[in-house]
């Protein structure tokens, strides 16, 4: 069964097309490649990519799951945002992109053919993958780090900081926030099912910190710690938790990663004790 994703977070609705490629078309890329795009799946999700003649995807390396006849894949060490920066520049993007999370290297798939062809991505553990229309959410976007798939060329990706030191040293998924730029198609990842939450103006939404996706950049980010001993001893529930003042728009995961693997852990764990 195919659940073809479509309609950009922060784009336009009514862009389901259950039968063909959905395009952008809330917000025309001035720098970014305008490239096609439908998801497949439900719980395993991968994106598949259609690129006119001469236009180009950067995805993470390790990512890319088939591509037909026709691309030409390049490894570089940069995004190929910034034209003319140099070995200098390139070094630096990529140190940014390690500290966030992600590998020094971007993989760019570009056809290089006079037809339309495809090239798909797949994500690295069960979940989902949405598209963001950069152009739509001001320019830029800051996710978990690993949180970035692929995107349209001239997407830049780099270390993204919290505005208080506060998410710097309490935050469960750390201080390190990777930042997503441009005015194109962005791909992300997470675990679980994605909802999209519009945080009005002034109003405060509280989220289990590692169960942030990802955020726009008008939103006002922190960590607090849980207020009351009971709560922090008998809770259960993490000893900090996410704090988003809005305006702007959120997406939350329901199943992070590191809750999944510590579930399968212990479980495994369990298993190898009954054996004995």
């Amino acid at each position: 069964m195919n659940n073809n994703f479509s309609g950009p977070p922060g784009g336009d609705e009514g862009q389901h097309s259950p039968h063909g490629p959905t395009k952008t078309s809330a917000y025309r890329p001035t720098e970014s490649h305008e490239i096609e795009y439908i998801i497949h799946g439900n719980d395993m999700q991968f994106v598949e990519i259609i690129l006119d003649p001469d236009e180009t995807v950067v995805a993470e390396t390790g990512s890319m799951m088939y591509m037909e006849q026709g691309i030409q894949m390049e490894t570089k060490m940069g995004d190929g945002s910034k034209k003319g920066s140099g070995v200098l520049g390139s070094l630096m993007g990529a140190a940014k992109r390690k500290m966030s999370g992600e590998d020094m290297f971007m993989t760019h798939f570009s056809n290089r053919g006079r037809g339309k062809v495809s090239a798909a991505f797949a994500a690295p553990y069960p979940g989902q993958i949405i598209p963001i229309d950069l152009g739509v959410c001001g320019g830029q976007i800051l996710c978990q780090k690993g949180g970035f798939l692929c995107g349209a060329k001239g997407t830049s990706l780099s270390l993204g900081f919290t505005k208080r030191i506060g998410a710097g040293m309490f935050g469960g998924e750390g201080y390190v926030l990777q930042k997503i730029s441009g005015d194109g198609l962005a791909f992300v990842h997470s675990g679980g099912t994605i909802i999209e939450k519009q945080v009005p103006a002034g109003k405060v939404l509280y989220v289990d910190t590692g169960s942030v996706v990802g955020f726009e950049a008008s939103i006002d980010f922190d960590i607090q710690m849980v207020k009351g001993l009971s709560n922090m001893m008998f809770g259960g529930e993490d000893l900090f938790f996410s704090t988003l003042k809005g305006p702007g728009k959120v997406w939350i995961q329901s199943m992070p990663f590191p809750r999944l693997a510590a579930t399968l852990r212990y479980a495994i764990i369990g298993m190898s004790g009954n054996k004995q």
